[in-house]
């Protein structure tokens, strides 16, 4: 038996799965886990944080790099600051790839609430 990976996303794909796990031997491995976050979400989140950085809300000059950790953070992800070789901070950390589409959906939540709140009208559009 090789590799599978099912999508659960309606009663034949669930049937499928189930009929795979009779028939996996002994000692095999499942792994269930949410779907990761959509392109489509990728794009529209780097298009509204270009905005922001565009926008330079309260006079913060950062990348749009810069803003989604920040957004990350606020959302509670983990996210360090650390010292590049010529003093400035750079952010490492968790990655947006890593997201769950309903994690990304709620990083998406909190940029378009910050850009109300900054009067940042967002057009999203691919830079």
């Amino acid at each position: 038996m090789t590799g599978y990976t099912i999508r659960l996303n309606s009663p034949s794909a669930k049937r499928r799965a189930h009929f795979l796990i009779e028939q996996a031997p002994h000692d095999a491995v499942m792994n269930i886990r949410a779907a990761q976050r959509t392109i489509p979400q990728n794009s529209k989140m780097w298009a509204m944080l270009t905005e922001i950085s565009l926008a330079k809300p309260e006079g913060r000059t950062h990348t749009p790099e810069v803003w989604k950790m920040i957004f990350m953070n606020a959302l509670g992800h983990e996210v360090k600051f650390v010292q590049g070789l010529s003093g400035e901070p750079f952010p490492v950390g968790y990655k947006s790839s890593k997201l769950t589409k309903d994690q990304m959906s709620n990083l998406i939540e909190m940029i378009y609430w910050y850009a109300a709140q900054q009067g940042i009208t967002l057009t999203e559009v691919a830079a």
